[in-house]
């Protein structure tokens, strides 16, 4: 078990990047009550030959802390990624409704992994921390009439297996199987909490370390 560190009194939280221009991990990020802001990566997400989903996810977050060191001195830099894989076979952002209504489709009665890495760089000290979440979501069978309503109403095309689990997507599922329901939105919190306090940052932070 990793011990726990303290901040020195005197020192406060360097400034925080979140590495993504995605609102639904701004919303997640919020939740640890410490101020951050936001900062885009550019990096080729391309997948490499023979490349696990796993290995995908966490070199990609890795990659997108890299990009943004340089211009970032002094500051911690979260990064994440995400892929869903079903029958070993990952599966992008739909982008479209027909692609969207073809992944829900295949879907429909079947369990979905959703890998979510976490990535962790404080430029500060040149440290680097990773995770990686592993959830399993189960699905309703889906007829044709629930998936279309479904995306009429939420239009999920730049979302990971086309569903918004914050929203109307949980109508979907029949289970969801997880160490962390923050991960599946897109942002690991419970890692990421732990990350802090092996950095010597417990959470929640006084007001007087922010």
């Amino acid at each position: 078990m990793n011990s726990i560190k303290t901040t020195n009194p005197k020192q406060t939280l360097p400034p925080v990047i979140l590495g993504s221009s995605s609102a639904f991990r701004k919303l997640l990020l919020e939740k640890l009550h410490f101020p951050f802001t936001q900062a885009t990566p550019d990096i080729d997400e391309t997948p490499l030959a023979s490349e696990t989903p796993q290995k995908m996810v966490t070199r990609l977050a890795q990659r997108k802390a890299e990009a943004l060191a340089e211009q970032y001195p002094d500051h911690i830099l979260i990064t994440s990624d995400q892929c869903a894989v079903l029958d070993d076979k990952p599966l992008g952002k739909p982008h479209t409704f027909e692609n969207a209504f073809r992944q829900l489709s295949s879907f429909s009665g079947r369990t979905v992994r959703f890998y979510t890495s976490l990535h962790v760089r404080n430029t500060r000290t040149n440290r680097d921390y990773q995770a990686l979440d592993i959830t399993e979501v189960e699905f309703r069978d889906l007829a044709d009439d629930v998936i279309r309503r479904y995306l009429e109403i939420e239009t999920p095309l730049n979302c990971a297996g086309s569903f918004k689990s914050e929203g109307l997507g949980i109508t979907l599922f029949k289970a969801i199987r997880s160490i962390d329901p923050n991960a599946l939105i897109g942002l690991p919190l419970i890692e990421l909490t732990e990350i802090f306090y092996q950095m010597g940052y417990p959470l929640p932070l006084a007001n007087k370390e922010r």
